[in-house]
């Protein structure tokens, strides 16, 4: 009687895939990875050839998006399929909003929801009470007690609670509620995968689907001194910047690939893919399995960590440019996708929903924002149309709060600490330098009406201005930041690759001494 009652509540029809060939599902989220980290995206410093093998095997969308340019609103819009306007989660949750901001801005960061709405039935609820065993490993960050993996469909859940970033950081012992210490030093990416690779195997004799959701590679940047000597020695090999960072607007932005400790982190993550992959082939699921891969926001090249570059795309994560929503976008479907399949359609994270579902044979309920891609895995088309963004906060990375919408080649962003519009034209300026808002100003109205159309219809929460805003003071900051903050951060990243570079004594926790 449940199952009729769910099959009613998402209007489904009669199952197009037969229960004992409905694939599994195996989603890899990784954690503020931008698009260029990837070596098959054009990286020559990182090496992950095991996620790239994923796209060479199915089907790369060179168009991919997040639903957002920071972390907890992105994953939402990937559990429920609609935008974070709509959900409600447009922030990190536990970022401050309202006159809780305490940082001499212009704008005061919108209210939003803390917790992943139990009234919305998520992907995961949607295929457990369709028969798929669930398990969900990894970073949650979409609420606390009452609001966590198992509260929203999945079956067992290893090391997602309310935190973002991993409490014990990359090594054992991770002082995670949700996840027993290993053996100290044992590294978080491979722990993560080897929980992931035990349920895919204790679930062969019924359809599954595992999510595992890294917390690479966000901060904090740590990895082994194995590794960094590695990337140290293939950074120092290559010519060196006289500079590694370039102020954009609030805050300096990296503006190349050479952080050896980052590298150790991709590839330690690349590792922890293979020991999926592997698992799937050594069991013969990889023939019944669809594989996707793809980040929740750009890397972070401002903020935080400054560990990457994003170029050519401009900015990173929390920002608005493409830096911060261009992500990796790969889904392996064998049996449908030919290998080294490439889709040039723009699409984004709310896309994933009512795609696993069709997949699985399920109708898609009516009241989301994603469309299924499952036409395009077959190499057909879906119609034209617009995508959206919005993000009213400032974030941690230079961000500011903003309203985005895409149609076509044309990109509008609305910034709401003064009302003023930026307008590009991506294949022709996909570094976003030329803004065409005085030369295309019918275009640059009709996109501002579209978007402002979408916010309305959506709820969009939209800041107010700050009354205690001190102009003065802001320009104060703004110096410090280019005259202090900037020559620290160069001195800083060009110390990870001197040759003495020493974090702390066990370089934290990864290198453990043995009897």
């Amino acid at each position: 009687m449940r199952l009729l009652a769910i099959g009613i509540l998402l209007g489904l029809a009669a199952p197009a895939v037969a229960e004992n060939e409905r694939p599994n599902f195996v989603f890899i989220l990784a954690d503020d990875l931008g698009c260029q980290d990837l070596s098959g995206e054009g990286s020559t410093f990182y090496e992950t050839p095991r996620i790239d093998s994923i796209a060479n095997d199915g089907m790369r969308f060179t168009q991919g998006y997040a639903a957002c340019q920071v972390c907890s609103p992105s994953r939402a819009s990937i559990m429920l399929g609609t935008y974070p306007a709509r959900h409600g989660i447009t922030d990190w949750i536990g970022a401050a909003s309202g006159m809780k901001w305490k940082r001499n801005d212009r704008v005061l960061p919108a209210e939003y929801e803390h917790n992943l709405p139990l009234d919305q039935t998520t992907v995961a609820e949607a295929l457990r009470d369709a028969g798929y065993a669930t398990f969900f490993a990894g970073k949650w960050h979409l609420g606390g007690e009452g609001s966590m993996p198992e509260d929203h469909g999945f079956d067992i859940n290893r090391g997602g609670h309310h935190r973002g970033s991993p409490p014990g950081g990359f090594f054992s012992p991770y002082k995670n509620p949700k996840l027993t210490d290993g053996s100290a030093g044992e590294s978080l990416p491979i722990r993560l995968a080897d929980e992931t690779a035990g349920f895919i195997r204790d679930s062969a004799d019924r359809p599954f689907f595992a999510f595992l959701s890294f917390y690479s590679v966000h901060g904090p940047i740590q990895t082994t001194p194995e590794l960094w000597k590695k990337y140290r020695d293939k950074a120092m090999a290559g010519e060196q910047p006289e500079e590694r960072f370039l102020v954009d607007r609030t805050l300096p932005v990296r503006q190349v690939q050479d952080c050896p400790i980052y590298a150790g982190m991709m590839e330690s993550m690349d590792n922890a893919v293979g020991i999926l992959l592997d698992t799937l082939k050594q069991t013969g699921l990889d023939k019944n399995t669809v594989v996707i891969f793809t980040s929740d926001n750009g890397g972070v090249s401002s903020g935080d960590a400054f560990a990457t570059s994003n170029l050519p795309f401009r900015g990173g994560k929390g920002r608005q440019w493409e830096g911060g929503i261009r992500e990796p976008f790969y889904i392996k479907a064998p049996g449908i996708v030919s290998p080294g399949s490439r889709c040039d359609t723009p699409v984004i994270g709310t896309d994933f929903y009512p795609t696993l579902l069709q997949l699985a044979g399920l109708a898609t309920p009516k009241a989301i924002d994603g469309v299924s891609l499952v036409p395009l895995l077959h190499g057909k088309s879906i119609p034209d149309r617009p995508l959206f963004w919005h993000y009213p906060h400032y974030g941690n990375q230079g961000g500011e709060p903003s309203s985005i919408i895409r149609d076509g080649d044309w990109k509008l962003i609305h910034y709401y600490e003064d009302g003023r519009d930026e307008l590009y034209h991506l294949p022709n300026d996909i570094g976003e330098q030329n803004d065409l808002v005085a030369e295309q100003p019918e275009r640059a109205r009709q996109l501002r009406g579209q978007l402002d159309a979408w916010l309305k219809a959506t709820g969009a929460r939209i800041p107010q201005p700050d009354p205690r805003f001190d102009a003065a003071k802001k320009e104060q900051q703004q110096e410090q930041m280019r005259n202090k903050r900037k020559p620290a951060l160069e001195q800083q990243h060009a110390r990870f690759l001197e040759e003495d570079f020493q974090p702390n004594k066990d370089w934290w926790g990864s290198k453990v001494t043995r009897d």
